[in-house]
This record gives structure tokens, sequence and C-alpha cells, in this order.
């Protein structure tokens, strides 16, 4: 059986989670504010040199010990998620959005706020319309794991309704409907004047390899998947 997640535990106690935490995540802000300076300089082409060659300078220091590969999913024995790499929620990831997402388990609902600015810039002064999707996609799946039966996107059906401004934005998706293994979610993104900007409905669904380890009573068989 092929199975393209498999939870790692790693023997990692709350205060060592909170020490890696505190350790690699202002790395991450660094190099997500080293991209937006790069992005708006002006600075002239002698400096631009200078700091090119500062930046390969610093990521030869980085690459002198690292994984192989992506960093994938694991977690603490504490049940804490390692899940890094993700492209919304990834700790350590610098394309990740800084976001708080609230799961509501007896609402069967996700709502997280944050800030896209001028990196997730699709038409002038706007938010890209697959920005707008990744931000649906993620939420969505949070919603189904605070109802209780946590999946993989099986579709994610996204109705544009104007163009998001640049900004403070917010999503919300709640539950729709749970029949066995596949669950329902519906899903909204604002703009910082609270009007919907996008609607969305998708479909989760516990892969079948997950359901033969529950089955089973695999102790290490995940609560959520990102």
């Amino acid at each position: 059986m092929s199975t393209p997640f498999l939870p790692t535990i790693v023997k990692m106690t709350p205060e060592e989670h909170a020490a890696e935490i505190a350790t690699y995540k202002p790395l991450a802000d660094a190099v997500r504010r080293l991209s937006l300076a790069s992005l708006r300089t002006q600075v002239n082409e002698a400096e631009i040199a200078a700091v090119t060659e500062q930046i390969d300078a610093l990521s030869d220091r980085l690459e002198a010990q690292q994984i192989e590969g992506a960093f994938g999913v694991n977690v603490t024995a504490g049940g804490a998620v390692r899940g890094y790499g993700n492209a919304v929620v990834g700790m350590r990831n610098p394309i990740a959005v800084p976001l708080t997402i609230v799961q509501d388990r007896d609402g069967k609902r996700a709502d997280a706020q944050f800030h896209l600015g001028p990196l997730y810039e699709g038409p002038p002064n706007c938010v890209h319309g697959g920005v707008v999707a990744l931000m649906l996609d993620q939420i969505s799946g949070e919603a189904a794991a605070a109802g209780g039966v946590p999946g993989m996107t099986g579709t994610l059906t996204v109705r544009y309704e104007k163009p998001t401004p640049l900004g403070d934005c917010s999503a919300s998706a709640w539950v729709d409907s749970v029949e066995g293994v596949k669950t329902v979610v519906k899903g909204e993104f604002r703009a910082a004047d609270g009007s919907v900007t996008a609607t969305c409905q998708g479909l989760f669904i516990i892969p079948r390899w997950v359901r033969e380890m529950i089955a089973e009573g695999a102790a290490t068989a995940p609560s959520r998947f990102e």
C-alpha cells in the first residue's frame, strides 16, 4: 500500500518545541521581510550587487547543514503538528502568510485573519486569485478537521465575486454536511471592509489508507492533513 503521508512521531518535549519555534520563526520572518524589500527596493545597481553577494553568502551558511527534499509533516509526542513546509501555515516557510487559524469544534468551523501585501499581488493592487483559492483551501481543510472528519481536498470550487484589494483580509469556513468519509465545506473570503470577495465549496475525503490505519487501531493515524 502506497501512503503519501505517514506521520512520524518525534521525541520532543513542549519546551524543546517552543525553543524550536523561537529559533526558526524569526528567520522566516526576516526572509519574508527581505522578499518584500527585494520587490520594492530602488537602491542603485552597485548596492543591489553588493546585497546579492551577501545574500548568497548567507545562503551558503544555511546550506552547510540541511535536510534532503521537503520538510514533510511530523508530530511531537505531545501532539503538536510540525508541518513547517506548508505553503500557508508552515512556520519555517517564508512564503507562508503569518496568520492564526481558530478552530471552533462546537460550531464545526474555522476562521482566520491575515495581511496580504504586495508579494501576493495579481491584478494591480489586488490579491492574486490563486492566493485566494490557496487560503480558502487551507481554511476549509481546517474546518473539516474541526468538524471531526479531517481529510484531503477532493474538489474545491471557488467563485470570485469581485477583486480583493491588497491589505487585511479574513477567511471563514464551516462544515455543511458529512456523509461517511466525505465532508462538504463552504467558505468565504473577505476584504478589509468585510465585504465577501470570494466563496467556495470543497469536498474533503479521508483517504483509504488512513481509513485502514484507523480500522487497524493505529495510534499514528493523522487527525489533520496539511
